[in-house]
């Protein structure tokens, strides 16, 4: 992305675009007490964050009994609820459906490739769906002190074994035949990257024309298979996003906070919510809603306006589709792909 010298004035920032990802299907009922369980709670959850100020809200739902849903027509249940709750929200579908392991010791993973791409058919459909890029470990405990999960599943032995083994099942085959179905389904694909590598293949999925539309992702900043929590992973990260590009900061646990900061601040977007953490100050519990509010604080100190919800589907630009690779790669800002016979750096030519 590119700074000029005056890019860290609130006045040439987009206002601040808050995801929210209130649902935390890694964690069980009991964990902690701002787990939503009946769909009426996990619908109020979402109405409580926006008025907070989320305007993105990262879907995951939960059966009568409190666990993560793996039904399709529960997703389905869940959406059209939510679209008249909170109708100016964005909608993003978390792409692995649920993840928590069903018992004590039971295998944490993602649901498989056919079933992933049924995410294209829910009706009503949502604005987006996360994708995550390339098959990678993704062991959310690396990452994770006693004192993070303190009172939770995730401190009982067998539960962190079961996350500590996850991957994520997202090879080449998977990737672009999902693309296809999201893209004609007229569902924005939300792209979930843990390193540059990750972002690397996204450009050549760009440059073949397998993706034409807006480029909106997340560097996942948890370790464990994605980057750490480092600074300078975070700022490589970002030199080397495209600027056409919209760019949204997530991490794990006391992290969220200065590294969300630092996003507020540079123009970037963030992500709150208990999926990724639990905590304010070290040992007192932050609800959701509270995670957001801190955001609206943070961002209204540094003089930066929150977005509403359609100035969030504005910078999302949310039902945009392009033509082909060439216009895409010009509406993101990437160099154009090279033309035969064409040697040394690839230049977009004035019109």
């Amino acid at each position: 992305m590119n700074f000029l010298d005056d890019s860290l004035l609130p006045e040439n920032q987009q206002p601040l675009v808050i995801q929210v990802a209130p649902y935390g299907p890694e964690f069980l009922p009991g964990d902690s007490d701002d787990i939503p369980l009946t769909m009426a709670e996990q619908v109020q959850k979402a109405v409580d964050c926006w008025n907070a100020g989320a305007t993105v809200l990262h879907v995951h739902v939960r059966e009568a009994d409190g666990k993560g849903s793996k039904r399709l027509s529960m997703f389905n249940e869940m959406l059209s609820r939510l679209r008249a709750a909170v109708p100016e929200m964005v909608l993003q579908v978390g792409g692995s459906i649920s993840f928590a392991p069903e018992g004590q010791g039971a295998e944490a993973k993602w649901l498989d490739d056919d079933t992933r791409h049924m995410l294209a058919e829910l009706d009503p459909k949502p604005d987006q769906v996360t994708i995550a890029i390339n098959t990678n470990q993704m062991n959310v405990c690396e990452l994770l002190s006693p004192d993070d999960v303190a009172g939770t599943s995730l401190a009982l032995p067998a539960y962190q074994q079961a996350y500590r083994e996850m991957w994520i099942p997202s090879g080449p085959a998977f990737v672009e035949e999902h693309l296809r179905r999201l893209q004609a389904a007229g569902i924005q694909a939300h792209f979930m990257l843990g390193d540059v590598g990750q972002l690397e293949t996204v450009e050549r999925l760009i440059r073949r024309g397998v993706y034409t539309g807006p480029l909106v992702l997340n560097w996942v900043g948890i370790g464990g298979g994605a980057d750490g929590p480092n600074p300078y992973n975070m700022m490589e990260f970002v030199r080397r996003v495209p600027p056409g590009a919209v760019l949204t900061i997530e991490s794990i646990m006391r992290n969220v906070l200065p590294l969300n900061t630092m996003a507020i601040a540079m123009g970037l977007h963030v992500r709150v919510g208990i999926e990724d953490n639990l905590w304010g100050r070290k040992g007192q519990r932050m609800t959701s809603v509270e995670q957001v509010e801190q955001m609206v604080r943070i961002s209204r100190e540094l003089h930066r306006e929150v977005a509403t919800g359609a100035q969030a589907r504005q910078i999302y630009r949310l039902g945009d589709h392009y033509r082909n690779a060439d216009e895409t790669l010009s509406r993101l800002g990437y160099a154009p792909n090279r033309r035969t016979g064409e040697r040394g750096a690839t230049l977009r030519l004035a019109a």
